[in-house]
């Protein structure tokens, strides 16, 4: 990305803190010492609607290839964090002064599913400057709270472009912004709408009122699949190299990972092996519901056993079945609780729990994990290094 920076502009900025000429490019990273740099205006920027508070930023809810695109990289946990827009005003559409104003967050993703339900709907976006997290997310890190939505409707001079005073705020935004602290410092009442962007379109038709459905946060199936690519990404790698030294080990080591023993030695089983633990990163949110226990790291341990039951079965083939044993006790304890452990780590990621929830969960979960490992690791060594 081509970058200048600007000398001695004098020329106005517009809501959303640009010039007309000059627009920070939002298309893609931005980082955090980028203030005095700018390049071309964002392709999802058509325009610039004159205001009584200056230029504000026209966007287009028609989401191009590059927004697509964009989000695939993210959703396997690529630069997440710098996939982000300037926070700021923007209009959709013929906006006027009595336009319905929603709020968003900077975060690229959650932007481009706001303004990809506004179609047909002329209204402004408040974006808040969410450090690149998503409403939810940011709503409990506080980012997306009360003062930045305070400071943003200051900043941007939003009661000099609107005539009305209301605000809708995403209901999975509700647990950092306090409405009646908004009213008193701004004049501006809140609102909250929908869980789910889509049902927009019919929360304005019902006079921005939410029905029961548009209450209800579902966390459906194909909600979880499209998180599994992250998880794997974070995990991934370390299996990956996991897998790499196992390899290596196999030509200097003894027993189970001697190169006498055909199935240690065979390649394709050990990728067969750490292939089926990163299946199981996918296997846990996919079947979530339906896992037995409340606790993430109870259903991840399940999975966990099932999976070292069946390399145990795999490894039961083996000539000499009765050597296999302390392997298979350690697998199933270091398995167990690597899968535990990864599985716990989707609670950031669900609807299932609360900040508090997980908390507890890991003051239960993680010392019961580390000890799991620590067996299961001391006895390879021992039936490795000791000949036991």
């Amino acid at each position: 990305m081509n970058r200048r920076r600007t000398i001695g502009s004098a020329k106005p900025k517009d809501a959303a803190g640009l010039t007309e000429s000059e627009t920070r490019c939002c298309d893609g990273p931005i980082s955090s010492n980028e203030s005095n740099t700018c390049c071309t205006r964002p392709s999802w920027v058509t325009g610039y609607l004159q205001t009584a508070a200056g230029g504000v930023p026209s966007v287009t809810t028609r989401l191009r290839l590059r927004d697509h695109l964009g989000a695939c990289v993210v959703r396997c946990g690529i630069r997440r964090m710098r996939y982000r827009v300037k926070p700021g005003l923007y209009a959709v559409g013929a906006c006027g002064p009595e336009s319905p104003v929603f709020v968003s967050a900077n975060y690229k993703m959650s932007f481009d599913r706001l303004r990809s339900e506004l179609g047909g709907i002329d209204a402004w976006v408040v974006v808040l400057d969410t450090r690149g997290v998503n409403v939810w997310c940011a709503a409990g890190k506080g980012t997306f709270g009360t003062d930045e939505l305070v400071n943003s409707i200051e900043q941007t001079r939003l009661s000099e472009i609107v005539s009305h005073r209301n605000l809708i705020v995403p209901q999975l935004g509700a647990t950092g912004v306090c409405g009646r602290e908004v009213k008193l410092r701004t004049g501006f009442s809140v609102v909250f709408g929908p869980v789910r962007a889509e049902d927009i379109p019919r929360f304005i038709e019902a006079g921005m009122v939410s029905t029961p459905e548009m209450r209800r946060v579902r966390f459906a199936l194909r909600d979880r699949l499209v998180l599994i690519p992250t998880e794997l990404m974070i995990f991934g790698k370390f299996i990956v190299l996991i897998a790499a030294i196992h390899i290596l080990v196999i030509r200097f080591g003894t027993g189970l990972f001697s190169a006498d023993n055909p199935q240690s030695a065979n390649v394709s089983a050990i990728l067969l092996k750490y292939g089926l633990f990163l299946a199981a990163l996918g296997i846990t949110p996919a079947l979530l519901p339906w896992l037995p226990g409340r606790s993430f790291a109870l259903k991840g341990a399940w999975v966990g056993i099932a999976l070292a039951l069946a390399l145990v079965g795999y490894e039961l083939a083996c000539p000499e079945p009765f050597d296999i044993w302390p392997t298979a006790i350690a697998l199933l304890f270091l398995i167990s609780a690597g899968v535990s452990f990864c599985a716990m780590l989707f609670t950031g990621a669900s609807t299932y729990t609360s900040f508090s929830g997980v908390r507890r969960e890991m003051r239960i979960a993680v010392p019961i994990q580390f000890a799991a490992a620590i067996f299961g690791v001391a006895l390879l060594v021992a039936k490795n290094f000791l000949g036991t």
